[in-house]
């Protein structure tokens, strides 16, 4: 268990990392953009390679099939009711967040990233160890998020100090949820194909939610190239390992 909070603790420090990277270098929105559309590719392929195509393979179709309805529909309302908590502008780039609520912007940045440290530990379960191209593929995603969001959260007006404080509260949550699908995963009852599905279906949802629309708002046109390429080389990794 211990493993795998620390593998969901390793997946999610991108996010501090993007957010002092932010502090640092303080790249421009575009940039943001694009790198969130690589990241964006880089997560589609892990989203097929590791988690609906192992699913499929069970040949239990109809499972998977209401896993990804499940999972997209569970996102939709949880990501529903965070906007109206105060977190719809949570990965905005424009400082739109001052709009909101602390409490909103934080569950919301939790939902974001609860599907994939809950699969990460659940993964060690299967003899072969965690997937490094899932692993890859959420580490890079994060950190365009995290700038995003760095940027957003710094022109609403939020001090250096609370924006890290949010990051460090979202990775030692992401630490537990990894931990919680190692601990979930080890019961006879657990069904780990419905799990990938449900999950597979949160993070697509996720994705063409939030992440998407503000790659090609703050990206342009060059964000399906970019898309395109973070798909090849996660599948790539994929294929070699």
């Amino acid at each position: 268990m211990w493993a795998a909070a620390t593998w969901g603790l390793i997946a999610a420090s991108s996010l501090l990392i993007g957010s002092a990277l932010t502090f640092w270098l303080k790249p421009g929105r575009r940039l943001i953009g694009l790198i969130m559309a690589f990241g964006a590719g880089t997560l589609i392929a892990a989203i097929a390679y590791d988690l609906v195509e192992d699913a499929a393979a069970s040949g239990r179709a109809l499972t998977l099939a209401a896993g990804l309805a499940l999972g997209a529909a569970t996102f939709f309302v949880g990501d529903w009711w965070v906007d109206r908590a105060g977190g719809e502008h949570r990965k905005r780039s424009s400082g739109k967040q001052a709009q909101g609520d602390s409490l909103g912007i934080f569950v919301g940045t939790l939902l974001d990233g609860i599907p994939e440290s809950f699969i990460l530990g659940a993964s060690l379960l299967a003899g072969s160890g965690v997937s490094v191209t899932f692993l890859v593929a959420v580490f890079i995603s994060n950190l365009p998020e995290a700038m995003g969001a760095t940027i957003g959260l710094t022109a609403a007006g939020w001090s250096k100090r609370r924006v890290i404080g949010i990051w460090l509260g979202v990775m030692a949550m992401s630490a537990v949820a990894a931990a919680s699908g190692y601990a979930l995963g080890s019961f006879e009852s657990f069904d780990g194909v419905l799990a990938q599905a449900l999950a597979a279906g949160a993070l697509l949802t996720m994705l063409a939610d939030t992440m998407m629309p503000e790659a090609f708002e703050n990206g342009g046109k060059a964000v399906g190239l970019l898309t395109v390429l973070g798909f090849a080389v996660a599948f790539a990794l994929n294929q070699l390992t």
